[in-house]
C-alpha cells in the first residue's frame, strides 16, 4: 500500500484453529514501514581514538561504511574520516596500519582480498582531498576473518566482526 508517498506492506492471515473442536480461527496481522537505518552514530572522535591508540594500540572503528561485498567508502563514513585525519593531523609522526576484518560469511580467499581492498580504500580516502594524510604514514593490510572479536554464529557477533581498525605502527 502507498500512504503519504510512503510504502506500507501489510500482511493480513486467517486460518481455522489446529484443534477444531474449539472452532475458533486465528487473525495475524502485522505492518511493516520501511525506513532508511540512521547512519553517522557509531563513529569514534578524534580523542577516543588517541585514548585506545595509546592504551591499546588500535582501535575498531565501525564508522566507515561499505556496501555487502564492495569496498568503496559510503557517504556515511566522512564522520569517522574527518575524526581519524583530525588524530593524523595533529600526531604528523605517528605511523598506522589500517586493518580490514570481515565476518566469515562466503569464500575466506574473497573475504582476504575484500578486506584488503577496504583498507586500501580508507587509506586512499585520507590520503587524498581534503584530508592529505602524507601516504607513507599508512598502510593498508587485510585480515579477513582471522581475529573475530565476537562469534560468527549469529549475525550481531558478524555486525562486530566486520570492522576497520586503526593499530599504531
Amino acid at each position: 500500500l502507498k500512504n503519504a508517498g510512503h510504502v506500507v506492506y501489510v500482511v493480513l492471515y486467517t486460518s481455522i484453529a489446529a484443534y477444531s473442536v474449539t472452532e475458533l480461527t486465528a487473525t495475524f496481522i502485522q505492518i511493516i514501514e520501511p525506513k532508511a537505518m540512521q547512519t553517522g552514530q557509531v563513529s569514534v572522535d578524534a580523542n577516543a581514538i588517541k585514548t585506545a591508540l595509546q592504551s591499546e594500540g588500535k582501535i575498531a572503528l565501525y564508522g566507515l561504511y561499505f556496501d555487502t561485498g564492495k569496498a568503496i567508502i559510503k557517504p556515511e563514513s566522512k564522520a569517522q574520516l574527518d575524526e581519524m585525519a583530525k588524530l593524523m593531523q595533529t600526531q604528523t609522526q605517528q605511523k598506522y596500519f589500517i586493518v580490514g576484518h570481515t565476518d566469515n560469511v562466503g569464500n575466506f580467499d574473497s573475504n582476504m582480498t575484500l578486506s584488503l581492498q577496504r583498507a586500501q580504500a580508507v587509506v586512499e580516502a585520507l590520503s587524498s582531498a581534503p584530508y592529505k594524510i602524507a601516504s607513507s604514514r599508512l598502510i593498508a593490510k587485510g585480515n579477513a576473518n582471522l581475529a573475530p572479536v565476537a562469534s560468527n554464529a549469529e549475525e550481531t557477533g558478524r555486525a562486530r566482526n566486520r570492522r576497520v581498525e586503526m593499530v599504531a605502527q
